[in-house]
């Protein structure tokens, strides 16, 4: 059984949520999306650190933090982004690193995006991230 989990981001007009869990794992998918739910301008950076944020809010929702994630897959547009997206993604992960992928594509449903984040978090029943 999954259960949604709630989270103050912008509800999506397709068939989804932004973070559900089961048996102990929290999945998410997180695009750089502002709380208007618009992509945010000003490039790379700007997308990869709203991105990262919305992932850390979820997270939080979730009852966990960062230190609750166990993968992240990273998925850009670039190749050359990797470099900043590495940056802006150690300001928001510390050792142990969670096991991590990253992933050139062609494009994203939004045309504007640059870069989307699905990632997996252990948390336990009652909420907050596995000891």
């Amino acid at each position: 059984m999954i259960t949604p989990i709630a989270t103050e981001l912008p509800r999506s007009k397709a068939p989804l949520e932004w973070a559900v869990s089961a048996n102990g794992i929290l999945f998410t998918a997180q695009i750089p999306i502002d709380a208007s739910g618009q992509v945010v301008a000003g490039g790379i950076e700007a997308q990869a650190r709203q991105t990262m944020e919305n992932l850390k809010h979820t997270l939080e929702c979730a009852g966990g933090g960062m230190a609750s994630l166990t993968q992240a897959l990273i998925y850009v547009t670039e190749r050359e982004d990797l470099g900043t997206v590495n940056q802006v993604y150690a300001e928001y992960v510390g050792e142990p690193y969670p096991n991590r992928a990253a992933i050139i594509v062609s494009g994203f449903a939004r045309a504007e995006m640059l870069i989307e984040i699905v990632a997996y978090a252990a948390v336990n029943e009652r909420g907050g991230q596995v000891p």
